[in-house]
């Protein structure tokens, strides 16, 4: 069941695709590729989750419970959006401290319209 593999950098999006980032609950998007997705993708300052412009925000910074609900309400998000193609960021393996090994498998479900970042992708498949 591999998925399509997230590019290592993203400059740019089609219409058809959404940056999704790791985010802090009080969506301060000040590094990383929180920091992209507010500057070039669409996500809003103060906003921590959801879909906004080309981006969507999964708040990675609460812990390890709330990254799994998170995970699981984008993956339901997805599903209902197929007409979109969703890049999913390595989330929660910077600033947040977890492991790919944690995060990883919380995306085992993704749809085929998610693409994977490799270091999940090699975890998964």
């Amino acid at each position: 069941m591999g998925h399509t593999i997230t590019p290592e950098r993203i400059t740019r999006l089609a219409p058809n695709e959404v940056f999704v980032f790791g985010s802090n609950a009080k969506g301060r998007h000040l590094g990383g590729a929180a920091r992209t997705a507010w500057l070039k993708f669409g996500a809003k300052f103060g906003k921590g989750t959801g879909h906004h412009g080309q981006s969507y925000a999964i708040d990675s910074m609460s812990g390890l419970p709330t990254l799994e609900h998170q995970a699981q309400e984008f993956i339901d998000y997805a599903t209902e959006h197929q007409e979109l193609t969703f890049l999913l960021t390595p989330i929660g393996t910077g600033i947040a401290g977890l492991t790919a090994e944690q995060v990883a498998p919380l995306f085992r479900n993704a749809p085929p319209n998610i693409t994977l970042p490799a270091s999940f992708a090699s975890i998964i498949n």
